[in-house]
């Protein structure tokens, strides 16, 4: 072949990535999740967390980061995809210390269907429970979240929310780092149900790009939509928890309980319901 050829027939950074790796690296921070959820167990609780459930669990990053706080840890993670389960197992599971892969269970499965040993803490993240479109849907996947839980057990859900979630836009945030820029983009919102359709987008510094990498379907739920709707599931109460501030009035990662929010364009934020 001529080097003409060669370079003709040269994969893009698109063609060679991996979807999966880029969206751990731009929407996840495993870290940061499995200390605030400990952390906010055990001021809670006043003891630690030590099984953990994860509803759609995708690649089970969490799950992985959570068996990682020692022997006494273990992780159940469930998601109704094979394919995102088995990547999981070959590139996150199969990566832990043999002592810690024992500690961490991925099922396939339903979430509405899936039967675990009781847990002391489940979390829903990344808005994946916006699948469930009606009040009486959601309000049945909380029953069965209330059910999974030990008697002491809590449920973590996040949401996101402010003026600027309910427009059709794109957001992007470049990765110097990792040579890709993320695209967050709200393509299609109808204010009267709050249906809303968005996609994951990666454009790489070779101008070649990966569109609709991830798409979602999903009903934009309020912060007092959910909370209403854990109290009818059985929960005792709710809190929110909100991100603070830095200095420049940007997020901190810090997130505290706050009874009104702050009246911000976009946001996110946790909901902590207990058993």
């Amino acid at each position: 072949m001529s080097g003409k050829n060669a370079v003709a027939h040269r994969p893009t950074m698109a063609e060679l990535a991996d979807k999966h790796d880029l969206y751990e690296k731009s929407v996840q921070n495993v870290e940061n999740e499995i200390e605030f959820l400990q952390n906010t167990f055990q001021s809670i609780r006043k003891r630690p967390a030590y099984v953990f459930r994860e509803d759609f669990c995708g690649t089970a990053s969490a799950s992985c980061q959570w068996v990682r706080q020692g022997k006494e840890y273990q992780a159940v993670g469930v998601d109704i995809d094979p394919s995102v389960l088995e990547w999981g197992r070959d590139n996150r599971v199969g990566k832990l210390a043999a002592v810690d892969q024992a500690r961490v269970s991925l099922i396939e499965a339903d979430v509405m269907t899936a039967e675990t040993p009781p847990v002391d803490l489940l979390a829903a993240f990344n808005f994946s429970y916006f699948i469930f479109d009606t009040r009486d849907k959601l309000r049945a996947y909380f029953k069965r979240a209330y059910d999974a839980l030990k008697g002491d057990g809590l449920f973590f859900i996040d949401l996101f929310g402010g003026p600027e979630a309910q427009e059709e836009t794109k957001e992007k945030t470049k990765y110097k780092k990792h040579g890709f820029t993320y695209v967050w983009h709200q393509a299609e919102f109808h204010p009267v149900t709050n249906y809303i359709r968005c996609h994951i987008h990666f454009h790489f510094r070779d101008g070649s790009k990966l569109k609709k990498a991830f798409s979602y379907e999903w009903r934009l739920w309020s912060a007092p939509e959910l909370r209403e709707l854990l109290e009818e599931a059985g929960f005792r109460r709710s809190a929110l928890y909100w991100e603070g501030s830095d200095e420049d009035g940007d997020g901190n990662g810090i997130f505290t309980p706050n009874d009104k929010g702050e009246a911000d364009l976009a946001w996110i934020a946790y909901i902590v319901a207990e058993k």
